[in-house]
Parts: C-alpha cells; structure tokens; sequence
C-alpha cells in the first residue's frame, strides 16, 4: 500500500489509500465522456478517459466523423500510483472549475487529429438513477452517473485542417460516470454463455434554448424496464421537473437495427403530455475503434504493457463492419422548439418490438 497526492485531500470513502477503491472487482472503472458537434451535424466529435485502478490501466480514445471517414486516436499506459493524473501520451483533462468547466487536449501527433476544447455546462450537472444489472447471479452492471450538456469553445484539427470551435454553433454533452462494468481482457465465460445478451437501449441528453431533457431507456428481452429515467432541468438551476415514464419508438432503415430517427413521449404527472421527434443528423459507431467491445486487441481497461502506447485508427464510416452502439448528433424538435443533443442507441438481441428475431 502507497500514498498518492490525492491521499492529502480530505475525501476518503474507505479506510484505504485513496488509489484503492472499496471494491476487489476488477470491473471497476472511472470515466469521462465528451461529444462535441456543430449543430449543422457535419461533423461529430466524441472523446473518452478512464482510470480501472484494479487493472492498473488508464486510456483514452477519440473518434471524429466527417463525411465517411471514421478516425481514431487511442492510448493506453500503466495507471501508477497518481489518479489525480490524466494526461495519457497526448491526451489531457484539466477540471478548470468542478462540475462546469473543463478542458480537454489532444495534442498535435502522427495520428492527423487534434484539438484543444474547453467545455461549459449549459445545466448544473444532474446525477442519473443508479444502473444496477445482475445476470446469472453475477452484478454485471452497478454504477452511477452524472450528465450535463453544454458548449464548446476552441479548435480542433484534422488532416491538417484547422476548424474552429465557437459556443454558438458547436453544442455536445458530457458525462462522468463509475463503478463496475465489463471492461478489460475478456473473461471465460461460464454460465453467463447462457445469457441471450439482450442490450435494448435508448440515452438522449439534449438542450433547447432554456432547458434540457435527460431520457434514459433500458429494457431486457421480454420488455422489462431494467433502467429508466425522464426529467427537464432549467438553465437557471430552479430544478428538475420529473416527466413521467418515457416512451421510445424508434424507426428503423429496412432489414437493419439502423434508426435514423425516433419518438420520444411523455406524460407528466399532472401535466399536458408531449412529443419529441428525434432526427439523426451524424451516426458515429462508438464501438469501432474506441475500446467499447468489438475488438480483441483494444478494450477500455486492457493491458497495452508497461510503456505508453499511441495508435491510430482510419475507417469508412460507410462500410458494412459499421455496427453495434450508435452515438448520433441529433436533432429534437417539440411544441415549436429545436434542440440538439445525442441520440445514442443500441437494439441487440432479442426483445417484443422485433418478433421472430434474436
């Protein structure tokens, strides 16, 4: 057991330095989520870093869409004994004022993207329902959330063009999210082979003018709701107004789980129930590339070896290898209001809304 200088700051939680988290397993994680967009939706940036202390690992990855190129930068190195550093070969997290400003650096390499971009919430940062998933026995899922969408101010480059980043066309939403959920090395299966995998999701943060809508749909195989959540808060911090359970109907591109647009329902207690309508504008496929899960060589929390590794990844946006869990800058429309925000989707496995499948 060693100190790191976060032991100085009176915040323990554990009676443990603060390098060891409460939990032994290794599925615990520590992350930080960024999307970044014009709200012409002609190009989308998303950016992750996370820690998995009991995996000594730390990484980061950054995807942009632009047309139909898929691009890619990713590191990895050993975690050591200082959380409270997260700058990862060149990638950098400064808190410049906690839970309203931060700025995130990618440093200029090989790879043909960089950027530097500061963020500012739009809305206080809002703390989501707990997601807690046990299948066959095993807490597959238990973790917590913060959510906040904002704006973005600075540049960013890309095959060596400069874009510059201004707050009045370039919206996006971030999140801070841990606790324990796969990631790392796969692991020998067992009885979770058994498992049909259903992953029926739904995540849209988005922001309008003078407010934002938070919506949060999970359901399992047979419709269940296994996660939900339904609220709007106010620029001006005078709270969350609760809108009831949200309905999800997405439409779907024929043969295809591809959904370039959606509705999003409401009906909240004692209020006029409500529409949304959700256009796709840019659908990045956050699992290509990123660490998220299809590729055996790079997951979030795999082990890269001792000295820092850098990489580079270029696709078609286009191509058939495309799939799983999309993050799409989108557009949301409702009562004569336009905001914009993330439609994240993922329909795998089988559920009500696709019979005879799965």
């Amino acid at each position: 057991m060693s100190l790191s200088p976060l032991d100085d700051y009176p915040i323990h939680q554990i009676s443990g330095v603060m390098r060891h988290v409460g939990t032994s397993d290794r599925n615990f994680y520590d992350r930080y989520y960024f999307n970044c967009f014009p709200v012409s939706g002609d190009m989308m940036l998303i950016i992750g870093v996370g820690q998995y202390p009991n995996l000594g690992v730390t990484d980061a990855f950054a995807v942009l869409r632009r047309g139909d190129v898929h691009q890619v930068v990713r590191a990895s190195r050993e975690l050591g004994n200082d959380r409270m550093n997260t700058d990862i070969g060149p990638f950098h997290v400064e808190v410049i004022e906690g839970l309203k400003r931060l700025r995130v650096v990618l440093d200029e390499n090989e790879h043909g993207l960089s950027f530097d971009l500061t963020w500012e919430g739009s809305i206080p940062a809002t703390l989501e329902p707990r997601h807690y998933v046990r299948w066959q026995e095993r807490v597959m899922f238990d973790s917590t959330r913060m959510a906040q969408t904002g704006r973005w101010t600075g540049h960013l480059v890309t095959d060596g063009e400069r874009v510059e980043v201004t707050p009045g066309t370039w919206w996006g939403t971030r999140d801070r999210s841990w606790g324990v959920r796969p990631v790392g090395e796969s692991e020998p299966p067992g009885i979770q082979a058994n498992n049909a995998g259903t992953f029926y999701w739904t995540y849209c943060p988005v922001q309008f003018d003078d407010h934002s809508i938070l919506v949060i749909i999970q359901e399992d195989e047979q419709g269940r709701r296994v996660l939900e959540e339904a609220t709007r808060i106010w620029n001006d911090g005078r709270g969350e107004e609760y809108l009831g359970r949200p309905e999800y109907r997405p439409d779907y591109d024929p043969g295809t789980r591809n959904s370039p647009s959606a509705t999003l329902a409401f009906a909240p207690p004692g209020g006029k129930p409500f529409e949304i309508r959700v256009t796709s504008l840019l659908p990045v496929h956050l699992m290509i590339g990123t660490g998220y899960g299809l590729e055996p060589n790079w997951k979030h929390g795999m082990y890269q070896g001792k000295d820092l590794v850098v990489q580079g990844d270029r696709r078609d946006a286009s191509s058939p290898e495309m799939w799983g869990l999309v993050d799409a800058a989108a557009r949301f429309e409702y009562d004569g209001q336009v905001g914009y925000g993330l439609y994240e989707y993922w329909a795998l496995g089988p559920h009500p809304s696709f019979p005879g499948e799965g």
